[in-house]
């Protein structure tokens, strides 16, 4: 992957007018410290690799939990269908437009994300001291400390989401939206650094379950739903997560 990363930047300044200036490479290559020092050829590599990374290994596996948890719910599957159906009633190509109405697809992802997000510790800078005010008293949080939160205890806490260890994305909807308290969701973490790709993995993963719901019924075959692996440096399903699937009666 260095080698060909480093094969494209090499071509790229050999011919910088190849892209339009824009795009992500184009914009990397452009990077400046403060002191006016240019990114090297092998930093903007590992900046690369780790954007590939990112993206390829938390969209995979939200799409695998999304669909698990889908499937393993009776009512939510049915009404799953009925949503595709609804909306790609004419069998037409899928659009970006039909996404954005899917609603219940949408808050199964990210009901999907609060149950299982796929890291475990986020950790920020305070910048200035940041007060935290709680039911029972404000806390300081002193300028300079790191902070350390973990998604996977925060967004299971009953006193913010009713029932949390229910897969329930109707939590998300009006009248309830729970997540809707400050920080309270953290999916895609939050704050200045929460992930600046949300948008495109909303998109990426509905397009995959849009077209297997679509066109497809599941069974899980494991005995029991698998567990967490938080051994993972991004945590997936630890167990058996073999489904039966097959064509739909009006497919």
């Amino acid at each position: 992957m260095v080698r060909l990363f480093s094969k494209i930047i090499k071509e790229r300044r050999a011919n910088p007018d190849k892209g339009d200036g824009f795009d992500l490479l184009g914009n990397f290559m452009k990077i400046k410290y403060k002191d006016g020092t240019k990114i090297t050829d092998e930093q903007i590599t590992g900046l690369l690799i780790s954007l590939l990374f990112a993206g390829q290994h938390t969209s995979c596996i939200t799409s695998t939990w999304t669909a698990l948890f889908i499937a393993n719910d009776p009512s939510i599957i049915q009404r799953i269908f009925e949503e595709q159906d609804q909306i790609l009633e004419r069998k037409e190509d899928l659009t970006y437009e039909h996404l954005t109405d899917m609603g219940l697809l949408h808050d199964s992802m990210r009901e999907a994300l609060r149950l299982c997000p796929p890291l475990i510790l986020l950790i920020r800078l305070a910048m200035v001291d940041i007060p935290v005010k709680t039911a029972e008293k404000t806390y300081i949080i002193p300028k300079g400390d790191m902070v350390g939160i973990s998604p996977s205890v925060g967004m299971r806490l009953e006193s913010t989401f009713k029932n949390p260890e229910k897969f329930d994305p109707d939590r998300f909807g009006e009248g309830r939206e729970e997540h809707k308290i400050p920080y309270a969701y953290m999916g895609f973490g939050g704050g200045m650094h929460s992930c600046m790709g949300q948008n495109f993995a909303f998109v990426q993963v509905k397009t995959i379950l849009s077209v297997l719901f679509r066109e497809y019924k599941f069974d899980l075959l494991g005995a029991e739903f698998p567990e967490q692996d938080f051994e993972a440096m991004v945590v997936g399903p630890k167990g058996d997560c073999r489904v039966k699937y097959s064509r739909r009666n009006n497919i």
